[in-house]
């Protein structure tokens, strides 16, 4: 367990709580949680599987923003909006919704498809379909088989022996659940494996692709060497070290952000696998110091 408390004045005056591990600690959480958008690069493999990196000649960038939660800048749109060129897709095909990107719309600009942090999944999806002949119109459904061979590569990469919960991800999707400790063995069986290597450098060569303006696996990836990173919904965050062959699993019990950004990185500083500083002072407006954030680490 981590505990987070916001002292001001020697008093707690807000407390947060979660789990972080790696795969070489001695505790864990038995209870399942939903992998939300830590699924995508997961998800991703079936690319490198059926091939479609190959037959469609996708670039790093185009790979990595199938395996992306990204921001909606231009530059995200322009990448999805290749994708769905590329891939010889409709654009009313897409069922990831409409919502504002996370980076803001520009003046006079409107919601689309492509502004969702999602879409990049979406039309790898699609394109599965596609190549497979499997009914793209219920691509959303667990029981097409789309959705089923997703669930079992990443049964597989997880190492996951028995059946959890599945409900809809916000982006209409199934979203498996399960163990931190699974969803860590299947970042590392992933990162880790030559076979996948296409996704691990599109990572590592990409990483405003992956997130983008105030992302934190963004902030991970620019301000370290070996490290990916891969946020999701729920508190969720994933690193993985592919020199150490190891990863790190953050979930924080209320989702908060912030409070999630100041346990990775401590964490990481812990490791020895960072040394990026993030100030943990409570400051006014003014810029006076009135309190300080305390991270109670267990050993990881």
């Amino acid at each position: 367990m981590v505990t987070i408390k916001h002292i001001r004045d020697g008093l707690i005056e807000e407390e947060h709580t979660g789990y972080v591990l790696t795969s070489k600690s001695g505790f864990s959480t038995d209870y399942p949680y939903y992998l939300r958008s830590c699924a995508k690069p997961l998800q991703a493999s079936l690319m490198i599987d059926y091939e479609l990196d190959k037959k469609y000649n996708l670039t790093t960038e185009e790979i990595a923003l199938c395996c992306a939660s990204h921001a909606g800048e231009d530059c995200h749109v322009e990448i999805a909006k290749r994708l769905l060129k590329k891939f010889k897709l409709e654009y009313d095909w897409l069922k990831c919704g409409l919502h504002p990107p996370l980076a803001g719309l520009k003046t006079g600009e409107e919601v689309t498809y492509f502004h969702n942090n999602c879409v990049g999944k979406h039309l790898l999806f699609l394109a599965l379909c596609k190549e497979n002949n499997w009914d793209i119109q219920t691509y959303d459904d667990i029981n097409n088989p789309l959705q089923q061979k997703i669930k079992e590569k990443i049964y597989k990469l997880c190492e996951v022996k028995k059946e959890y919960n599945i409900t809809k991800d916000g982006c209409g999707v199934p979203i498996l659940a399960m163990p931190l400790r699974n969803i860590l063995k299947g970042f590392i069986n992933l990162f880790c494996n030559k076979k996948y290597e296409k996704i691990t450098t599109a990572f590592l060569e990409n990483p405003y692709i992956i997130g983008g303006k105030d992302r934190l696996d963004t902030e991970i990836m620019q301000n370290s060497k070996g490290l990916i990173a891969k946020v999701g919904a729920g508190g969720l965050c994933v690193v993985v070290n592919i020199n150490e062959k190891d990863g790190l699993i953050v979930k924080i019990n209320d989702c908060n952000m912030s409070t999630r950004r100041l346990v990775v990185f401590e964490s990481l500083n812990n490791l020895g696998w960072s040394d990026y500083k993030c100030d943990k002072s409570i400051k006014t407006l003014h810029n006076q110091t009135v309190g300080e954030i305390v991270i109670n680490l267990q050993a990881i």
